[in-house]
């Protein structure tokens, strides 16, 4: 207890006085000066006044990005293949074959590391159910890669003509039966996400599904209807930012200076990408893969598709970057706010160099780890190291990940140019600081 309390407790007209508390403002009066002041800035978590936005580069915002909205829309309309130009699909089995799930129960080493092994399995579905098979399994797979408890998809070749009974059908391993577990696995994730992100995690989770909904039902049916991939994924890649951007961090002048800044790395990923696609010899028909599309689809320009993965597969690092090079130079603006405009755009590209260097790890790391069979098959040849650089598909990947880097380190600067520009200072243009118009509206009250 003070004693300034005890004094007024006691009755004690000499006893020292607090200050009284300011009054609170009324509800209504409270939402009033949110509302007024909210166009002029934005509310960080820090708790810091942010850094006003003006009425024009509000507008110029708009403009800008309700044009591109409406470009990608008039592209996915123009693009968007029709149901006659729709692929048809083929059949994945032969005639008598089919895939039945089982069981492995026990395992037996082939004689050699080059045999075939035979193992046993129950299966789990009709016309095999509860049946104890032979299944044959490669190699490469049994060397390591099957156990006794495992979820296997089975190959059943029907008997041929003029025979029957168990001895006159084929049991081959086809695959392993990877349903329940994946799904666990995402489930966790969807958890962790849910738990750790919140809300904002389940938006991005969204997001990604809207974007991959866009590859499967624009972007693939309009390559294989003939349109010329590089523009396909060029409208497919502005149409996902939307969804990708906004869902998982809302819409507001950082998150649509993030969609300004990836709409300028994925201009200059897709010239770059088509200035050196030819120069480098990216033909688009290494792997097999590759080779299985075009012997199926013949009119597709594999040099192309390529150059479209190219600018899809950077989507992700390039949004990354845009977001944090924006969010970065408001959070800086409001520390800073009697910074000018270039010690705003100099301090975050500070950050912006430490992405930079993080990320093309990142894209790096990746392809060595997917390629890491490749990479050690490779090094057993024979060869230069340029040699094997610059040949098939590690050639190809390289380029995928420079073109990628490339488009990535120019939309840093060009995202934090644009941020820092519309960042502005708290009493710049307004006449009077932020304090004093705050201060007057508590006056009013």
């Amino acid at each position: 207890m003070t004693r300034g309390k005890r004094a007024r407790r006691d009755g004690d007209p000499a006893a020292p006085t607090r200050e009284p508390l300011p009054r609170r403002e009324p509800a209504s009066a409270a939402a009033h000066s949110h509302g007024h002041s909210h166009s002029h800035a934005h509310s960080h978590a820090s708790g810091g006044v942010a850094a006003p936005v003006g009425r024009r580069a509000r507008t110029v915002l708009a403009a800008l990005t309700g044009a591109l909205l409406l470009a990608t829309a008039i592209g996915v309309a123009m693009l968007w293949p029709g149901p006659d130009a729709r692929v048809d699909s083929a059949e994945f089995l032969a005639p008598g074959v089919e895939i039945v799930p089982a069981t492995v129960t026990s395992t037996s080493p082939a004689a050699s590391a080059d045999e075939i092994a035979v193992i046993e399995a129950v299966g789990r579905a009709a016309p095999l159910e509860d049946r104890t098979l032979s299944v044959e399994v490669p190699p490469e797979v049994a060397s390591g890669g099957i156990h006794e408890g495992d979820r296997i998809r089975v190959l059943r070749v029907g008997a041929p003509s003029g025979e029957s009974g168990e001895a006159a059908q084929a049991l081959y391993y086809f695959d392993h039966d990877r349903t329940l577990p994946l799904g666990l696995l995402l489930l966790a994730y969807l958890l962790l996400v849910a738990l750790v992100a919140r809300g904002s995690g389940l938006r991005a989770m969204a997001g990604l599904a809207a974007g991959v909904a866009i590859v499967l039902w624009f972007m693939l049916p309009a390559i294989f209807a003939g349109e010329n991939a590089v523009r396909v994924a060029l409208v497919a890649a502005s149409a996902m930012i939307f969804p990708c951007v906004y869902f998982a961090h809302g819409i507001s002048v950082r998150t649509t200076t993030a969609v300004l800044g990836t709409f300028g790395g994925i201009a200059v990923t897709v010239l770059i990408a088509l200035a050196a696609g030819r120069p480098t010899g990216m033909t688009g028909a290494d792997g097999e893969a590759a080779q299985i599309l075009y012997s199926t689809h013949p009119h597709l320009s594999l040099s192309t598709v390529f150059l479209a993965g190219v600018i899809i597969s950077g989507l992700g690092a390039l949004n990354d970057v845009t977001i944090t090079q924006a969010s970065s130079a408001w959070e800086l603006r409001a520390a800073m706010p009697q910074a000018s405009r270039l010690e705003v755009f100099t301090a975050t590209m500070r950050i912006g160099r430490d992405h930079i260097a993080s990320t093309v790890y990142t894209l790096a790391y990746a392809y060595i780890g997917s390629a890491l069979p490749l990479l050690m098959y490779a090094s057993t040849i024979n060869r230069s190291l340029m040699d094997t650089l610059t040949s098939g598909e590690i050639a190809a990947e390289i380029f995928r990940t420079l073109i990628a880097s490339i488009g990535l380190v120019l939309a840093i600067p060009l995202t934090t140019a644009i941020a820092a520009a519309l960042a502005t200072r708290p009493d710049e243009g307004q006449g009077r600081s932020l304090r004093q118009q705050l201060e007057e509206r508590r006056s009013r009250f």
